[in-house]
């Protein structure tokens, strides 16, 4: 892949591809702005939930450990079940759109979660959470794949660091909030959550209404002037079925996903690892902080020069978090003496999750047929849900057993990575090749 700091799709043919959509008004600072004030908005309004969400079931509410899990464990599951149809929707509605309908649906899940006290009621908020996460991924992600090349790298890296922002500021905001009952702090997460909603509302619908504008304007020319609201509404029939075949059948793309399937549940599993190292609550959330500066710092490194679509980034994010596991493995429990370790882990693990990051999102800019961001970056996401699921229970498992066992799950996560790291081939772009 041979990287450039302008215009990255300018070598590509138009010929066999769908029209490209027009790019936003202002060089798509206005997008920039709405998906990245979006972002630190509603993960300061996530993190302060799900960082006291567990306490608040367990203590406030009774419920069993079991209980927490499933509930916990449905809205995982089902998010990344629900990645790939996602993708689908947004590439077929908009992602502008399938933002605001995301942002709907976590407002109302986060709000139900302070007024439900019943496991049935619950599940069916994690679903809803779920369901709302799905979307707003690949819809936030498209619109920042759709800005000017010149834009985009460091668009993506504000939008990595307000998330990482937002991860170290909620907490302590939903602590404070806590102060009025689990009920405030759920509606001022659902506030935010509404408010992106309203945003995405503002920005126009600019891939649904380019493709019919586009389709119209081809019926017009071929003297079909009534046929051309029908064809424009069936053309967003035909993204949404046939999103997902087209991808599937993208042999390149596919054996990349594959390939990249590890990159979720090496930076999920840290989450598992750190505590279960018994290092003590103060160093555990110092670890996290630092991993969060670490992953927001490297992202101007990775906007410059367009270094984030070379293919040595992502396996070198992917041999970060190998060695970060080989770190905590070679750190004895305990709260005393081990700190420089466990920073080191931490700072291997940010640069990892943000190499990793920067390095897909390209990737699937570069690689996407116009207007397939969506589906295409469902399919990454699924298939790394997928891993990381399978992973976690393993993982899990292997420190329920105790003693050598336990030392094999970051074992088995470095060597994950080194392998994912050396088989990792990056898929060629749409130049010179179809949709097979």
């Amino acid at each position: 892949m041979a990287p450039s700091t302008s215009t990255p799709h300018s070598n590509r043919p138009l010929t066999g591809h769908p029209t490209p959509p027009a790019r936003p008004p202002g060089g798509g600072r206005h997008v920039l702005v709405v998906v990245v004030g979006v972002q630190l908005a509603i993960s300061i309004g996530f993190f302060a939930v799900m960082a006291h969400l567990v306490t608040y079931l367990r203590h406030d509410l009774g419920l069993l450990a079991g209980t927490i899990a499933v509930v916990l464990g449905v809205r995982v599951a089902l998010q990344n079940m629900l990645f790939l149809p996602a993708g689908a929707i947004t590439d077929a509605v908009g992602p502008a759109r399938a933002g605001a309908l995301a942002c709907a649906l976590r407002a109302a899940g986060f709000a139900v979660l302070g007024v439900i006290d019943g496991p049935a009621g619950l599940l069916g908020a994690a679903a809803v959470l779920a369901v709302g996460g799905a979307l707003f991924h690949p819809a936030a992600q498209s619109l920042l794949a759709g800005v000017p090349p010149a834009r985009r790298a460091r668009g993506f890296a504000a939008y990595v660091v307000a998330g990482q922002v937002g991860a170290v500021a909620g907490p302590p905001v939903g602590l404070a909030l806590l102060a009025g009952g689990f009920g405030l702090l759920s509606a001022a997460a659902a506030g935010a959550w509404a408010v992106g909603a309203v945003l995405f509302l503002l920005l126009p619908a600019e891939r649904g209404a380019a493709a019919r504008a586009g389709e119209r304007g081809a019926a017009a020319r071929a003297g079909e002037r009534g046929a051309a609201a029908r064809a424009g509404a069936r053309l967003d029939v035909r993204g949404l079925t046939g999103g997902v075949p087209a991808v599937l059948r993208d042999r390149d793309f596919r054996r990349f996903a594959m390939t990249a399937a590890p990159t979720t549940l090496l930076a999920d599993q840290i989450v598992t690892v750190v505590p279960l190292k018994e290092v003590g609550a103060g160093s555990t959330t110092l670890f996290f902080c630092v991993v969060a500066v670490a992953m927001a710092a490297v992202q101007p490194w990775c906007a410059a020069g367009g270094r984030g679509e070379r293919p040595w980034v992502l396996r070198c994010g992917l041999v970060c978090a190998g060695l970060g596991y080989l770190a905590l493995l070679a750190m004895p429990s305990g709260d005393g003496g081990h700190l420089v370790v466990l920073l080191v882990a931490a700072v291997l693990h940010g640069l990892a999750q943000g190499l990793m990051q920067s390095a897909l999102f390209q990737t699937v800019t570069r690689c996407a047929p116009s207007g397939r961001f969506g589906v295409y970056f469902g399919l990454v996401s699924f298939v790394a849900g997928v891993a990381a699921l399978a992973g976690g229970f393993v993982v899990g498992r292997l420190f329920d057993a105790g003693g050598g066992a336990a030392a094999m799950a970051p074992a088995g996560l470095a060597l994950v990575a080194a392998l994912s790291a050396a088989v990792l081939r990056l898929p060629a772009s749409t130049t010179g090749r179809g949709l097979r």
